[in-house]
């Protein structure tokens, strides 16, 4: 279920918001112009299931949103942890790439099937986090500043649309503010805490 905490964006943030009330985060969200939507669930797909697969099984909802959008390019971008050697480092790069404030030339339309992250939309003088779960499909519009947050131990399996075949672009804004507002790990604490 999906997550919803505000916060400022001044140099000690405040929280302004913390729901899980659907109906309430779509309205915070419709306001910034960020759509949620919620798919269910296909039963059966296999741990370690490959890009093919996964987009086999969701093929109505992904060509239903290629059709409404326009969208050229869809991937599948998963990351589980294993017993490997190299499972601490690529799992601290793949966070740290998307850890930064950043925009895109295009939309980041996101559906998680599995496994969660938070995305941190920096609009207005507040930073929506948006805790997405399995069944989350989020859709932030172009140029919308943001980051994201897979955590330490990063969990997920996403299926991502694109407008170019360039696939994830990032222009970084060089902003700090990340390092100020609480991170996946301190949210998922205190959520499962609550």
């Amino acid at each position: 279920m999906t997550y919803l905490t505000v916060y400022t964006d001044d140099e000690s943030p405040q929280t302004l918001l913390r729901t899980e009330d659907q109906e309430r985060i779509a309205v915070s969200l419709k306001e910034i112009g960020v759509v949620l939507r919620h798919w269910g669930i296909v039963a059966g797909l296999p741990d370690g299931a490959g890009q093919e697969e996964i987009l086999d099984a969701y093929r109505e909802h992904v060509q239903r949103v290629v059709a409404e959008e326009g969208y050229t390019f869809v991937d599948v971008a998963q990351l589980h942890p294993d017993d490997s050697a190299d499972w601490p480092e690529r799992a601290a790069a793949a966070r740290a790439k998307f850890l930064n404030e950043h925009t895109h030339d295009d939309d980041e339309v996101r559906f998680f099937v599995s496994g969660s992250g938070i995305f941190y939309l920096h609009l207005d003088g507040k930073v929506h986090a948006v805790f997405c779960e399995a069944g989350d499909l989020l859709s932030v519009p172009a140029k919308t500043t943001h980051w994201f947050d897979m955590g330490t131990r990063p969990d997920f399996t996403a299926i991502r649309f694109f407008h170019d075949d360039d696939g994830w672009v990032g222009d970084f804004t060089g902003d700090g503010i990340a390092g100020r507002i609480p991170d996946y790990d301190t949210i998922a604490a205190g959520r499962s805490g609550a």
